[in-house]
C-alpha cells in the first residue's frame, strides 16, 4: 500500500469508550483496510479514558493513539476520512474542510440534543451516518467515496450526492424525500438535473449559513435574535448608543432589568433539546445565562445555535435578570440572565490548545484527586506559555496580574506622597550599568551598546541634576544563564534613588514603610496573609545564625539560594516575620558604585531585603566621590570610558545619596506563594524563551 491514507477519529470528551471500542474492532479495521486506508489515528480527549484500555490487536492498519493534540486542525487536513460522534465540535471544522465524515449515532453515545444536532447535519452532502457503533463497519463498506465531492457554495448545479446517505440534496429540499421516500437512493445523474433556481437557492442558503452560523435557519421567525455577527458590522460601522453592563456588576437588585453583556463562553451545557445553560465570563466574573425554548421568544434553532458555540467564543448576550431560589455554584454572580438575544462576535477554534477548566485547577484539587485515585489533566508550563493569550484567561492568572498592578500602583502612590518624582530613563546605553558579563550587547548605528541592566547610572545622574528623590518602574535586562524558578532575563524593576542626610539606613526606612504600605493594601484584598513586621540583621549576624544551624557559608561570600531559604526559616521561627533586611554585606560581592564602610573597607553600606526566604530588593549608599568611584570601577573590571558621562556627573559636586532596586515579579511570586517567577511575568523572557 504505497499512498498513505489516514483515518482520523476525534472522540472529544464524552462517552468515547464505546466509540473507540467500535473503531478499534476487527470488522471496522478490516473494512477500512479494504477501502484502501492505511493508518488509523485515534484522539482520546480530556476524560478518564486512557490509551492502555484500547485493545491493540494486530491488524492490517497502523494504529496510533494520543490523548490530546493542540494541532488537531492539521490532523483533520491530512485525513482522508474522519470518524466522530455527534457531540464533537470537530464536526464543523471537518465539514468546512470538505472532508468525508462518518458520524456515529447511538443513544448510549450522546444525549438527545446531540442526536438532533447530528440529524440536522445530515443535510450536508459529504456526511455519512452510522446509526450505532454496530453499524459502523457496514457504513464504511457501503459508503461511495467516488461520488463524494467537497461542498463549495456556488456549485449548486454540479453538486454530486452521496448515495449511501439515503438523503436528498439541500438543493432539492424535502419534497424529494416525500416523493422518493426516506430510504430512496439518488444517483449522480439525477443530482445534476437540479434547476438553476434550486442552485441559486442553495447558494443563497450557503452564504447565509456562512455569515450567520451553521445553525442559522432562514425560516425561523426569530432568526434575527441570534447568529454570528458579520465582520463588516464589527469594523466600527455603528454607534448604537446601547448600554453595556459589566458582568461583575450584575446583582439581585437588578432583578427584572434587561441587560446587555459581552464575554467569553466559558461553559455550554445543554440539558435537553429545549434548554441550554451558557456561562459567560468577563475578566474574573461569570454569570449563568439560560435559553429555554419559548414561543415567540426562544426557538429550537436558537438553542441549537447556542449549543454549537465553541468554548471561549466571544458572545453578546441580551436578556432579563432573574434571581434563583438556590445559590449558584457555577458562576460568581448570584443572578441568572434569561436570554432573549445571542450573537457570536468571534468564534474560537473547536479544539483549543488546552481546556481552560484543566488550566484553572489548583494544586489542592490535584492533591485531592490523587488521594481519591482520580487522574486529572495537568496543563504543563511550556504549553501554557506557548499559548499565553489563552492561559491568561484563567482566574489565577487574572488574580496574579491584578495583584501586581495593585502593588505597583500602591507603591507609586506612597512614593509620590513622600515627594519622590517618577522618572523614565533610557534602556539602550553605551556600557554596563551593573558590571559583570550579564549584559545584552547590540549594535547601535555602528557603535557598541547594550540593554540597561538597571536604571542605576541615570538615577544617580538625576540626583546629580538636583532632584532630591526619584523612582522608576520599567524593564530591566539581565543576560544571565540562570535556569531557576526565580530568574528572568527581562523583568519589571522598581528602582528608587534619594538624597541621604546622614546614613544609608534612611533608605532602609523608606523600604520598610513602602512595603508595609503595599503589603497592608494587598492583604486587605488577598487571602494569603503575610507576617511582615520588619526585622534588621547584619550580614555577619545572619551568617552566624546559619552556622549555628549547621549551614556552612563561604567566608565573605554571597548567600546561596538554599542558604537564603534556610535563613528565612530561621528568622521566621525566631522573630515571627517573613520580611527582614540584611545589612553591611562584604564589599567584594556588591556593585562598583557601592559605598564602603567607614570602619572596615571590606564591608559595604549595603543591604538586601528578603521575603519568605528569598531576596527581593538590593540597595546601598552610593559612592559620590569621583576619584573613589573611578577606582572602584577599575577594580571591578569596568571600562570607565563607556560610562564617562556618568562619571563626569560627579565632578560637578553631588549630594550623598542611596537607593535600591526591586524585581516586581519576584515580589508577587513570593507574596502569592507561587513556585515559579514565570507565572508572574505577562510574557516571560528567560534563556530559552523569546516568544510569544
Amino acid at each position: 500500500m504505497g499512498e498513505r491514507k489516514e483515518v482520523f477519529v476525534t472522540v472529544g470528551t464524552t462517552c468515547f469508550d464505546k466509540l473507540v471500542a467500535a473503531v478499534d474492532s476487527e470488522p471496522v479495521k478490516a473494512a477500512l483496510f479494504c477501502r484502501g486506508f492505511s493508518h488509523l489515528k485515534i484522539q482520546i480527549g480530556h476524560g478518564n479514558y486512557f490509551p492502555s484500555k484500547v485493545s491493540r490487536q494486530p491488524g492490517a492498519l497502523e494504529v496510533d493513539y494520543f490523548t490530546f493534540s493542540p494541532t488537531i486542525a492539521d490532523h483533520l487536513k491530512s485525513a482522508s476520512l474522519v470518524i466522530s460522534h455527534a457531540g464533537s465540535e470537530s464536526i464543523f471544522e471537518t465539514l468546512r474542510l470538505g472532508k468525508p465524515l462518518v458520524v456515529v449515532l447511538n443513544e448510549d453515545l450522546m444525549d438527545n440534543h446531540q442526536a438532533e444536532l447530528a440529524e440536522e447535519l445530515a443535510s450536508r452532502k459529504h456526511l455519512f451516518i452510522a446509526r450505532g457503533p454496530h453499524l459502523l463497519a457496514v457504513t464504511i463498506e457501503r459508503m461511495d467515496l467516488e461520488l463524494l465531492v467537497p461542498y463549495k457554495p456556488g456549485e449548486g448545479e454540479g453538486d454530486q450526492i452521496n448515495t449511501s446517505l439515503k438523503l436528498t440534496s439541500p438543493c432539492e429540499g424535502s419534497a424529494n424525500k416525500q416523493e422518493k421516500g426516506e430510504g430512496a437512493l439518488i444517483s449522480k445523474s439525477k443530482a445534476k438535473k437540479g434547476t438553476k433556481k434550486a442552485a441559486q437557492r442553495h447558494q443563497d442558503r450557503a452564504a447565509i449559513s456562512l455569515a450567520r452560523g451553521s445553525e442559522y435557519d432562514e425560516n425561523d421567525p426569530l432568526s434575527s435574535s441570534y447568529g454570528n455577527i458579520p465582520l463588516e458590522d464589527l469594523q466600527s460601522k455603528f454607534i448604537t448608543g446601547r448600554t453595556w453592563t459589566d458582568v461583575g456588576e450584575l446583582c439581585a437588585e437588578m432583578k427584572g432589568e434587561t441587560v446587555l453583556i459581552r464575554g467569553a463562553a466559558q461553559a455550554i451545557r445543554p440539558t435537553s433539546k429545549k434548554i441550554v445553560f451558557l456561562v459567560v465570563r468577563q475578566s474574573m466574573s461569570t454569570v449563568q445565562c439560560i435559553l429555554v425554548v419559548t414561543k415567540d421568544v426562544i426557538s429550537p434553532q436558537m438553542v441549537r445555535f447556542a449549543t454549537s458555540l465553541s468554548k471561549e467564543s466571544i458572545v453578546d448576550v441580551e436578556g432579563v435578570i432573574s434571581v434563583p431560589d438556590k445559590p449558584i455554584t457555577g458562576a460568581t454572580q448570584q443572578v441568572e440572565i434569561q436570554v432573549r438575544k445571542l450573537y457570536c462576535i468571534s468564534r474560537a477554534v473547536p479544539n483549543l490548545p488546552f481546556n481552560i477548566e484543566d488550566a484553572s485547577r489548583s494544586e489542592t484539587e490535584f492533591k485531592k484527586a490523587e488521594e481519591s485515585g482520580e487522574q486529572l489533566v495537568r496543563v504543563g508550563q511550556d504549553t501554557r506559555l506557548n499559548n499565553r493569550g489563552l492561559d491568561l484567561r484563567t482566574p489565577a492568572n487574572q488574580a496574579i496580574f491584578r495583584v501586581k498592578s495593585a502593588g505597583v500602583n500602591k507603591g507609586r502612590q506612597f512614593l509620590l506622597s513622600k515627594n519622590f518624582v517618577e522618572i523614565f530613563t533610557p534602556k539602550v546605553i553605551a556600557g554596563s550599568s551593573e558590571g559583570g558579563a550579564e549584559v545584552f550587547k547590540l549594535d547601535y548605528k555602528g557603535k557598541p551598546a547594550c540593554l540597561a541592566q538597571s536604571p542605576q547610572l541615570h538615577k544617580q545622574m538625576t540626583i546629580c541634576g538636583g532632584f532630591d528623590r526619584v523612582f522608576e518602574v520599567g524593564p530591566v535586562f539581565r543576560a544571565e544563564n540562570s535556569y531557576t524558578h526565580r530568574h528572568l532575563c527581562e523583568f519589571v524593576g522598581l528602582d528608587v534613588e534619594m538624597e541621604l542626610k546622614e546614613h544609608y539606613y534612611e533608605v532602609c526606612d523608606i523600604v520598610e514603610e513602602l512595603f508595609v504600605e503595599i503589603f497592608n493594601h494587598l492583604n486587605d484584598n488577598c487571602s494569603k496573609e503575610l507576617e511582615y513586621s520588619p526585622k534588621r540583621l547584619t550580614y555577619d549576624e545572619g551568617v552566624q545564625m546559619l552556622k549555628e544551624a549547621g549551614v556552612e557559608i563561604e567566608p565573605m561570600g554571597d548567600l546561596s539560594t538554599e542558604a537564603e531559604k534556610k535563613l528565612g526559616k530561621l528568622v521566621s521561627d525566631k522573630y515571627n516575620t517573613d520580611f527582614f533586611i540584611l545589612t553591611k554585606f562584604p564589599l567584594g560581592i556588591r556593585p562598583f558604585y557601592t559605598m564602603p564602610c567607614y570602619d572596615n573597607s571590606e564591608y559595604s553600606n549595603s543591604f538586601d531585603v528578603f521575603l519568605r526566604g528569598e531576596e527581593i530588593i538590593s540597595g546601598s549608599q552610593r559612592i559620590h566621590d569621583p576619584e573613589m568611584l573611578t577606582k572602584r570601577a577599575e577594580q571591578c573590571g569596568i571600562d570607565v570610558e563607556t560610562i564617562s558621562t556618568y562619571m563626569d556627573s560627579f565632578r560637578n559636586a553631588t549630594r550623598l545619596h542611596g537607593g535600591f532596586g526591586a524585581g516586581l515579579e519576584r515580589i508577587v511570586m513570593l507574596f502569592c506563594g507561587l513556585n515559579n517567577i514565570r507565572k508572574c511575568s505577562l510574557f516571560p523572557r528567560d534563556p530559552q524563551r523569546l516568544t510569544p
